[in-house]
């Protein structure tokens, strides 16, 4: 066993696991599973540079995860940033701050990085399963991009496009710096055509309908699945590999889009940070099942960061 800690820094939440890797066995043993709402790329989109606010919550939250680690004896450890990062033209300043709490830089990886860990992650423990065919479409919906990966054992092909919940809602749902709630039909029309638009770039390198099986990862994807299934509280158990259907998958959307933010809060399993992006995120989600086709997505809640955990096994870093 190799005891390791990753860490996945987003858009709008920064993610820690601590787990046991067996690498004879393909076992990831879960010690400590914890995500925090940070709010990263707020304004990224619009200014081009990481909020200082949105930086103070990111560092408190690496403060909190540095003590974890700590006391847990985590022998390796990797800090893999994404889409916001990768967007500000001052991540170097977001690179100090972590270096200085946790002892590493982070690594701002591309999108093509970002969707092969997400793959290793979401299909790792789905290998042999008789009732899932291959290819998988991986796809995980961020809050600034979302990762589309096809493979069968091995990454076939993959793109990374810049829609994701969060860059949605602020370019197409925000105005006088406030949610719409509801937004308008004009706000939805327009935001489906941008997600439209990326998926169009997304098929020009991968081919998404060539997948037999979709496997869906992320918050805005695990919250659809704790509403679907009518859970009074989030609950992982329940939602991993929870098969959620087309027209159930609709239904949610579209309730999420003509809700107000309080009959959103008022969801049992609703993260009070998911509550402003969530419909845009289930959004992107439908458009992503009728434009493949899909009659179901697998809900996986192992995603990139166990993706994170495996690479430093396997690469022995």
């Amino acid at each position: 066993m190799t005891r390791v800690a990753a860490v996945d820094c987003g858009t709008n939440s920064i993610r820690l696991l601590v787990a046991d890797a067996d690498p004879e066995t393909g076992e990831l043993v879960d010690l400590d599973r914890r995500m925090t709402i940070v709010r990263l790329g707020q304004g990224v989109d619009r200014t081009g540079r990481l909020a200082p606010e949105a930086l103070e919550r990111t560092f408190a939250a690496c403060r909190e995860y540095a003590a974890v680690i700590k006391e847990y004896g985590a022998q390796r450890l990797r800090f893999v940033a994404t889409s916001a990062s990768r967007d500000a033209e001052n991540r170097d300043e977001f690179v100090r701050g972590v270096l200085d709490i946790l002892g590493v830089e982070p690594e701002v990886i591309t999108g093509d990085q970002e969707a092969e860990f997400s793959f290793m992650g979401a299909t790792k423990e789905l290998e042999g399963r008789e009732d899932l065919a291959k290819p998988f479409l991986v796809v995980d919906i961020g809050g600034g991009s979302t990762e589309f990966v096809v493979g069968d054992d091995r990454v076939r092909a993959a793109r990374s496009v810049d829609v994701g919940c969060v860059r949605m809602t602020e370019r197409h749902l925000v105005v006088d710096g406030k949610v719409t709630d509801p937004p308008t039909a004009e706000q939805i029309a327009a935001m489906r055509a941008d997600i439209e638009a990326a998926l169009d770039l997304a098929e020009r390198t991968v081919p998404l309908r060539e997948a037999h099986t979709l496997v869906g990862l992320a918050g805005s994807v695990t919250t659809v699945a704790a509403i679907a299934l009518g859970l009074d509280e989030y609950d992982s158990a329940r939602i991993h590999h929870s098969r959620i259907g087309l027209d159930r998958v609709r239904g949610i959307s579209d309730a999420l889009l003509r809700a107000t933010h309080e009959e959103r809060a008022a969801q049992p399993a609703m993260h009070p940070g998911r509550v402003d992006v969530i419909a845009a995120g289930a959004l992107v989600l439908l458009a992503i099942m009728e434009r493949i086709g899909a009659e179901e997505v697998v809900v996986s809640e192992h995603d990139i960061l166990d993706g994170i955990g495996w690479s430093l096994v396997v690469d022995g870093r």
